[in-house]
Parts: C-alpha cells; structure tokens; sequence
C-alpha cells in the first residue's frame, strides 16, 4: 500500500507544470511591455508587440505558420503587416495573461497567411 501512494504522489507530481520554456508558458498572447516579459531566456524567439494595447507576446514578419511557435499561425493584420498569433477556440483562451483591460479577442475574421479557418487571438489596437 505504501509504495501505491508513493507512485500515486510521484504521479501527481510529474503532472505539475514544469519550469521549462515553451511558447504556452508565459503565453504566445501574453501581455508584455518588454521582450524579456515574453521570452525570458531568448529561446523562443518571441518579442513584445508594443504597437498593440497592452503590448502582445508574438513575432512580427512572419510569411508562414512555420515561421511561429506553437500554438500560433501567421496571421496578415489590418495594418497589412504578419503577425504570429495564437490559435485559440474562445476567448479565455487569449487572456489567460492579459489584463482584463487589454484583452484579445478570439476571432474568426482574420486572414491567415496559408488560409484555412482557425481562430485567432486579435490584441486590442493601441
């Protein structure tokens, strides 16, 4: 019986999140007012988007999906530059970061650099 809890807490504790740097940890979407905010250790190649409203944990200049982290796609923006945004199916899904006064939207109208007809997490404009 002890070693059933011991592998039961060992478990549960492998389940934890890590410490590890993925692009979900601090958040493709993220809110951010410095590159550092988004991509502490320089590995992900994410960058503060300070042209959006509370800034946007992204990349800019993207010409492919490929070009973005997961869980994003290259997304061309109404101001006619791409943009690596985050997929998303619902809103909360683009604030789990963000301040309630900056919230993104999970919306439909976008264009994708490769198409298709994902949802994206849109920051609000500056």
């Amino acid at each position: 019986m002890k070693h059933l809890y011991l592998a039961v807490i060992a478990t549960l504790f492998l389940m934890l999140p890590g410490c590890g740097n993925n692009a979900d940890d601090l958040g493709v979407a993220g809110e951010c007012t410095a590159t550092a905010d988004c991509d502490p250790d320089g590995d992900l190649g994410l960058t503060c988007l300070t042209g959006f409203k509370g800034g946007y944990c992204g990349l800019q200049g993207c010409t492919a999906d490929a070009d973005c982290p997961e869980p994003s796609i290259c997304v061309t923006h109404d101001d006619s530059v791409n943009y690596c945004f985050r997929t998303c199916t619902d809103k909360s899904e683009c604030n789990a970061n963000r301040s309630a006064d900056n919230e993104a939207n999970c919306s439909s109208s976008i264009t994708r650099v490769e198409g298709g007809s994902d949802k994206a997490c849109v920051p609000p404009s500056a």
